[in-house]
């Protein structure tokens, strides 16, 4: 979402002000084959078991409310009005308050109190189930004790696809599965604590740059094809419905010429109808540019409830709340889509039991101090008590300090180099080792990179309330240290052979709501190289030490040539996004204490060219720019198999202080599989339907009688004579309003065949295989260790669909291993897992139903050494890796 206290997007707005909007250009025609179908209408939600008794409640309620109050609980009630960063309307009369909605991925934004855990990308590092479903619990846990209503995470779109991509580090990697899984663990750890999870960006937000509408450009349109958005972008978004997720945030930019927040085909047609999603549907910050236009694709809630009008934000104006109003009474928008609208909030509100001594919001996003204005946004606010200081952190650090060390990723240890004796000289160079020395919280949502860098910047971040820094740890536990905070290379004494230097560097990115030396957002300025000279930093360290280590704390992948191969560089830890507890979760590594066990969520390139030029950011905003996916499936780790390109180190790459085996691999068939999946289910009829659509009296949309309004607080109230004049169009059905190409208002009564509820046809989670593998750790000494074991599709060759060489299907993580100790592992393949979506028939198809599957499994992608046949149900150990 956009910065609440960094108004610097905003700024073009406001300097836009007297600019018509007529100046926006048309857009650049969208590439043959990525156009948006119109998908009409809205799908009623409420059809499906594990909803249906929230809707009926629902239903009982939403029934009773006037006009005015439906309408109320659809939008916020403005920036900067209430006290989280979003705020719905409320319906007093009928016990719903005002809704909070608070940032972010990583912890309750801009509070206090509050646990800053690892970012999404080292939970995805992590490679562990339990743990990523731990931290979810805990996120939980915090956001309700905030009395936060919404969790605004987890981030699973950016993919990743760019790898300078500038919240990529919110997600969990740049492979559909590694995100589908954490993030549904996510959901289902955050929902189990009675707090609404958001999952977004739905979709093809894959950069920073140009990606909002503003008076001079259209939002970067995402042209996506059919196969790959299905098998790879709303893959993760697929199993997050599947997992229950009560929300759904839309995207800055359009989507194959549709912005995300008003496109029909992405809203009503793949997310309500295919998917089967019962939740609602919200939009990013400021991203709603229409008002019946984004009611009629399937929009629920407008957020803030500010837009942009007469291209002047923050006054007070709406596209919803009154105009809302107005447009039901005119006939313009539909009653049933209204009704449906709000019946899915006050459903999912049901679901996850808020209507039961759920808290009210006890802190301010706006200010730290204890009173304030309770709308800092109006000019002339009432005042109170807006922050109670209540400490939710439990012994979450626990939880924080677990995520932070697991995804520790040793990318090389030449000689077995680590881990450290605490006797060991040590001389540690780079910022990057303390805390920023002017406060860890010292710049707004870490819009610098001064000091540790634990988390990128913007709405994905989160304030410390303390850092264990490295520096602090490495001294608490090494007997000799010396630190040279700088990251230029000092003048040194002459080491001895004894002497060791860890060095520090990092590579930052975030928001484009802030630009951090001269990056916008996406690192498009400093490209996939370290800051702050980093590789120079290390250079000139491996120069002067016979022993070198190197600590890599960084959003995404960084080029590592200049240095990887210097003999002085005995390790490399890639540390990604630590959070709060930066310290002891390394240091306890680099002395042995623990074996790493992190893996790449990501692959490092040798060089950044190694990738298709169509994953560079694209900047042509005044011809609206075009971003198309002309590589289709092929990111990563698929795009550099297929292209025969070996990078630095691979998707899946990460060592430990032990080695592993795998031996005595099995697989079994559970359920055979016919090309198509058995028909969905029937869909059935909603109780939506039954609710009435009349337009109701004008006299619900009246402001009350002697009622004083705060300016710029968003009202869904009319003026008696608005009202009656917008009712005498709707009553007389003389509505002018120019319903979009397409547009239907009658339910559809049979859904796509590859739909169903929740996420889909249920017969896509049919499990056509298990296998299991034996993991032993072969060390004769040592920590106990952590193994990874990762499991890959390959599909037969011959089959009239081109797919990726290997793909990402299943993975687990055991329990630490002693030395000699073993532990036996099993996955899951199913259909959905062995299906290619097919364009034609709209359904996943698969491709080969003899099975003629090879099924990998190994520590990484590429160190695949054991294959199971899925024909002859065979298993071989010790067999070349398929790249």
């Amino acid at each position: 979402m956009e910065c609440p206290s960094g108004l610097r997007s905003l700024s073009l707005f406001v300097l836009a002000g007297t600019v018509s909007a007529g100046v926006l250009q048309a857009r650049d025609p969208v590439p043959s084959g990525y156009v948006a179908a119109p998908y009409y209408p809205a799908p009623y939600g409420g059809w499906t078991d594990d909803w249906s008794e929230s809707y009926d409640k629902a239903i009982k309620l939403v029934s009773q409310m006037t006009l005015a109050e439906k309408v109320n609980i659809t939008a916020g009630t403005g920036f900067f009005m209430g006290p989280c960063v979003g705020n719905t309307g409320s319906v007093p009369r009928l016990g719903i308050p005002n809704l909070c909605l608070q940032d972010g991925p990583l912890g309750v934004r801009t509070t206090d109190n509050i646990t800053a855990f690892p970012a999404g990308i080292s939970t995805g590092a992590t490679f562990n189930k339990d743990l990523m479903y731990q931290r979810g619990v805990a996120l939980g846990e915090e956001f309700r004790g905030k009395g936060a209503n919404f969790y605004l995470g987890p981030c699973v779109g950016p993919l990743g696809r760019k790898p300078r991509g500038g919240r990529n580090w919110e997600g969990f990697g740049v492979d559909p599965v590694l995100q589908a899984v954490a993030g549904a663990a996510t959901i289902k750890g955050v929902q189990e604590q009675g707090v609404i999870a958001t999952l977004k960006h739905l979709i093809g937000y894959e950069q920073e740059l140009y990606r909002m509408y503003n008076p001079f450009q259209q939002g970067y349109s995402a042209n996506i094809d059919d196969r790959a958005l299905h098998e790879l972008y709303l893959w993760p978004f697929a199993e997050g419905v599947k997992a229950g997720v009560g929300s759904i945030m839309t995207s800055y930019n359009a989507v194959n010429g549709s912005a995300s927040s008003q496109n029909s085909y992405a809203i009503n047609g793949l997310l309500k109808d295919e998917l089967g999603f019962q939740g609602l549907v919200m939009t990013d910050w400021l991203a709603q540019i229409s008002g019946v236009g984004s009611a009629l694709a399937g929009l629920d809630m407008s957020m803030p409830g500010d837009t942009v009008g007469n291209n002047i934000p923050l006054t007070g104006y709406s596209n919803w709340m009154y105009e809302l109003t107005r447009s039901v009474l005119n006939g313009s928008v539909p009653v049933d889509r209204l009704n449906d609208m709000a019946t899915r909030i006050v459903a999912t509100w049901y679901q996850l039991g808020q209507d039961k001594d759920y808290p009210l919001p006890n802190f301010s996003s706006n200010t730290a101090d204890a009173t304030g204005p309770l709308y800092p946004g109006a000019l002339f606010s009432p005042s109170g008590v807006v922050n109670q200081y209540v400490n939710v952190q439990g012994n979450h650090k626990v939880v924080a300090k677990q995520v932070a060390q697991e995804a520790v990723t040793l990318l090389k240890n030449n000689g077995s180099f680590l881990p450290l004796s605490t006797s060991s000289p040590l001389f540690v160079f780079g910022t990057d080792a303390q805390t920023d020395p002017q406060g860890a919280n010292s710049c707004t949502d870490k819009s610098c990179n001064r000091g540790l860098l634990g988390m990128g910047w913007g709405s994905g971040s989160a304030n410390y309330p303390y850092i264990d820094d490295p520096i602090s740890s490495l001294k608490r536990k090494a007997a000799n240290v010396t630190y040279y905070a700088t990251d230029s290379f000092p003048t040194v004494a002459t080491p001895t052979d004894d002497d060791v230097a860890i060095v520090f560097i990092t590579s930052d990115s975030g928001e484009n709501s802030y630009t951090v030396e001269d990056n916008h957002g996406d690192r498009d300025a400093s490209g996939l190289v370290a800051w702050h000279n980093g590789d120079t930093l290390v250079q000139q360290a491996a120069a002067k030490y016979s022993s070198v280590i190197v600590v890599v704390h960084t959003v995404g992948p960084i080029v590592m040539e200049p240095w990887i191969d210097l003999p002085s560089v005995k390790a490399v830890l890639n540390a990604h996004l630590p959070g709060q507890e930066a310290g002891d979760s390394l240091t306890e590594i680099l002395f042995g204490e623990v074996s790493p066990s992190g893996h790449l969520p990501y692959s490092i390139p040798v060089a950044e060219t190694d990738y298709p030029d169509s994953l560079n950011l694209v900047a042509t905003p005044f011809s609206q720019t075009q971003d198309t996916y002309s590589e289709g499936l092929y990111i990563d780790y698929r795009y550099l198999n297929k292209a025969g390109v070996k990078p630095r180190f691979a998707f899946g790459h990460g060592l430990s202080y032990a080695n592993f085996s795998f031996s005595k691999p099995s697989i079994t068939r559970v359920t055979p599989l016919s090309e198509v999946p058995p028909a969905r289910p029937a869909k059935p009829t909603s109780p939506v339907a039954a609710m009435n659509t009349t337009i109701p009296a004008a006299s619900e949309a009246y402001y009350p009688d002697g009622f004083s309004t705060i300016w710029r607080y968003l009202y869904s109230w009319l003026s008696t004579s608005d009202a009656d004049a917008a009712y005498k169009i709707g009553a007389a059905g003389t509505s002018k309003y120019p319903y979009p190409a397409g547009y239907s208002g009658v339910q559809r009564t049979t859904g796509p065949p590859a739909g169903g509820a929740s996420g889909g046809n249920p017969a896509l989670w049919d499990v056509a295989y298990t296998l299991a593998v034996t993991v032993t750790n072969t060390a004769t000494s040592g920590p106990a260790a952590k193994a990874l074991a990762q499991v890959y599709v390959q599909f037969p060759e011959g089959i009239s669909y081109d797919t990726p060489v290997i793909q990402l299907r299943d993975f687990e993580k055991t329990e630490a291993l002693q030395p000699g100790e073993s532990a036996t592992v099993g996955f899951t393949i199913t259909r959905k897992d062995l299906s290619v979506w097919d364009t034609v028939s709209q359904n996943w198809v698969v491709p080969d139903t003899a099975g003629r599957y090879k099924i990998w499994i190994g520590e990484a992608s590429d160190a695949l050494g054991t294959v199971c046949y899925s024909d002859s149900l065979a298993c071989e150990s010790g067999v070349a890796s398929p790249v």
